[in-house]
């Protein structure tokens, strides 16, 4: 990756002018070194270190993505001791330092080393998780990862351990330097340098550590913004996401786990519509053995439904209110508008002819016998849209815009949407389905009576989506015909 490479680079570059600072501010011996013999080997070292890490960075990408974390933090820390103990080995040989000097030399390589590798580890984590993300890849991470808390822990705890011990020795240095001045430094310019010194190394110290905590937040942010954005589209319904799985942690089980939690949920959710549909068609047909309508009747009007829903759904008027999921409810609740005629005495349902004023009041009264049926369900099972749509096609689809249909002769917008379309659509299919009293109707015949209707018996804007769909609905009778026609 290109940008880690950059990152690093910097890394090391900071790392290296920190480190002489760090070494005369500690070590009185390599303090005493001419600015050539201090600068020379640490330029030497980091370089040689540098170029080891870049040449490992080729390999390491090579790798999977849950080790290249792991195993870049090991590296970074892995050569900041090697190469700090080989400055501190160089300097014991050629200069004579004793070993303190060397221990020190080691410890100030070992804590940048530490902060360092945390920072590109975090960075790097980051990097794959965008790059996961990017790709629709998922991470599978381990079982058992280990602890945040733990790493917390470890962290505060080392932290903590460095700033004191670097400081001790910064001061440990000054004292030793304040014994061999005595009095030639005045007191009060040693307590200003004195300071100083100490300002520099927490100061150093403490922005390798905020950096290391702003970028663990920015990793927590994509994680959990990641986790909270795919919850909020479940909530919606959506069952057909998945949160990235782009950590090697405890928030990469969390995303596998809910991933597992939204498969199962689509499942149930599958099974639970197939049950839904399977019994709406089951009532339906169950209706239309009582009538003198066809197995046909159910598949037309219903596909008549959504196509004039999904054009009603182009206005402004109605696009929010006709919702992709809207319209498959409307699609699959359609086949229940005449779920009532199960009320009726087969005497009126199944009779050839006209019927008599009485015998139509009686009939009109099916889609009163639907809702209430509907109605029972909704009381026993809880009110859902399913449910409170199918009840509204019963009850409103004989409803006519200007408030002469039954049951309670509701009028324009006082019908539901649902009540609207299905109005349409019946009447259509009616008017060109063959039946025992009637032929059927061609459909420029079936057209012109609905266009006449426009304002009295139906919604002008219902009427209007009929006409932009005038092919559509000649095609849907076609593919949906009856075999009686057919055969015909």
């Amino acid at each position: 990756m290109q940008s880690i490479t950059k990152r690093t680079t910097l890394h090391y570059l900071t790392a290296m002018l920190l480190f002489a600072l760090y070494g005369v501010q500690v070590c009185p011996f390599l303090d005493s070194l001419t600015t050539a013999q201090l600068l020379v080997p640490i330029l030497i070292a980091f370089c040689v270190q540098w170029a080891i890490r870049m040449k490992l960075e080729a390999g390491l990408e090579q790798r999977a993505y849950k080790q290249q974390v792991k195993q870049q933090f090991k590296i970074d820390l892995g050569l900041f001791l090697t190469f700090g103990a080989g400055l501190g080995l160089y300097n014991w040989l050629n200069y004579g330092f004793p070993m303190e000097s060397a221990g020190k030399v080691i410890v100030g390589m070992s804590v940048l080393g530490f902060l360092i590798a945390c920072e590109l580890a975090l960075f790097r984590e980051y990097l794959l998780a965008q790059k996961l993300t990017a790709s629709d890849e998922q991470l599978q991470p381990d079982d058992n990862p280990y602890p945040l808390t733990q790493k917390f822990v470890w962290f505060a705890a080392v932290c903590a351990v460095s700033v004191i011990g670097v400081v001790f020795l910064v001061i440990n240095k000054d004292l030793e330097w304040l014994i061999h001045t005595g009095d030639s430094i005045p007191l009060q310019t040693s307590q200003r340098y004195i300071l100083g010194e100490i300002v520099f190394v927490i100061g150093a110290m403490m922005v390798y550590i905020l950096a290391i905590i702003v970028g663990y937040s920015r990793n927590l942010k994509l994680f959990i913004g990641a986790e909270n954005a795919t919850l909020a589209r479940v909530s919606n319904g959506e069952l057909d996401i998945q949160v990235p799985v782009t950590s090697n942690d405890e928030f990469g089980l969390m995303a596998v786990h809910t991933n597992q939690m939204i498969k199962a949920l689509a499942a149930r959710t599958q099974e639970l519509s197939i049950t839904r549909d399977a019994s709406i068609l089951g009532l339906a047909s169950l209706a239309e053995t009582r009538d003198n309508e066809t197995g046909g009747h159910i598949l037309r009007t219903q596909n008549y439904v959504r196509v004039l829903a999904e054009e009603l759904a182009r206005q402004d008027k109605y696009r929010d209110q006709l919702d992709p999921e809207t319209i498959d409810l409307l699609y699959k609740s359609a086949p229940l508008h005449d779920v009532g005629k199960v009320g009726i005495p087969d005497n009126i349902l199944l009779k050839p002819g006209k019927l008599t004023d009485e015998e139509f009041e009686i009939m009109k009264g099916h889609a009163q016998i639907g809702a209430d049926a509907l109605a029972v369900a909704e009381e026993q099972l809880g009110s859902n849209s399913f449910l409170q749509i199918a009840r509204e096609i019963s009850l409103t689809h004989h409803e006519k815009w200007d408030g002469r249909g039954y049951p309670k002769g509701l009028k324009g917008e006082e019908i539901p949407i649902s009540g609207r379309l299905m109005a349409l659509a019946d009447v259509y299919d009616a008017l060109t389905s063959k039946r025992v009293y009637k032929p059927a109707f061609p459909h420029e015949k079936a057209r012109d009576i609905i266009v006449e209707g426009r304002g009295s018996h139906f919604d002008p804007m219902v009427v209007d989506a009929f006409l932009a769909l005038e092919q559509t609905f000649i095609d849907i009778a076609a593919t949906y015909v009856d075999q009686e026609s057919a055969a015909a």
